[in-house]
């Protein structure tokens, strides 16, 4: 389709980005106890309507591809399971709303652990947890955590525009995943879709074990998009 946002997954290769998809920086900001709380937009980044990030994370002009990833030999075999979200997903049930999660799609970016945990929160009966759990899922990066409307059966979700973002993770003190937001179409290197969801979250750092999916394997390389 013409001017479809897509990216495109190069065997072994980048992430071909087309139909002119913004592109930032946004960065996580913490509480005082350092867990993750909301973001912050950050400086935005000219593209142009197609570009190649890197998929390696080795490139000398990150986030940008060099084909660094040539010379290197980067092995960028896809693994994650290309299953709906609602089939991955199981469902925890609370007095006010339901949380769905998809465990393997987590990037460890660690939104969950304010006040004792999404999980414990989505299973309280106090409004305010809550409202504190819905916030939390809804700030899940990956969308591995879905609050549900308990009365409609519908997910509560936040409205995004179709864009990318380059997330550094300042608590952790490391450059997170690329975080996919507004049902861009992620076209595997076979030819073949992931479902389009309104947020998700690509490795950049090459390290991941779900490719093209993060699993969070940025904190333990210590990746840093500037090295």
């Amino acid at each position: 389709m013409e001017n479809e946002k897509k990216i495109k997954i190069e065997e072994n290769g980048a992430y071909i980005v087309s139909g002119n998809i913004p592109l930032e920086k946004e960065f996580i900001v913490p509480d005082e106890n350092n867990d993750p709380l909301t973001l912050k937009k950050g400086e935005k980044i000219e593209a142009g309507g197609n570009y190649r990030l890197c998929r390696c994370g080795k490139s000398k002009g990150k986030p940008f591809c060099d084909f660094t990833h040539e010379s290197i030999k980067f092995d960028g075999a896809e693994t994650a399971s290309k299953e709906s979200y609602a089939k991955q997903a199981k469902t925890i049930s609370g007095p006010e709303m339901d949380l769905m999660d998809a465990p393997d799609l987590c990037a460890g970016a660690r939104f969950c652990h304010r006040k004792g945990g999404t999980w414990d929160l989505a299973k309280s009966k106090d409004p305010k947890d809550k409202d504190t759990a819905i916030e939390e899922a809804c700030h899940c990066l990956s969308g591995r955590l879905t609050a549900v409307d308990k009365k409609t059966g519908k997910p509560i979700e936040p409205e995004f525009e179709p864009s990318i973002s380059l997330v550094e993770d300042t608590p952790a003190k490391v450059s997170g995943p690329l975080w996919v937001k507004g049902g861009i179409t992620i076209e595997s290197s076979d030819g073949s879709k992931y479902e389009a969801r309104n947020r998700q979250t690509i490795c950049r750092c090459g390290k991941s074990r779900n490719k093209p999916f993060c699993d969070g394997s940025h904190i333990g390389s210590r990746f840093d998009d500037s090295k």
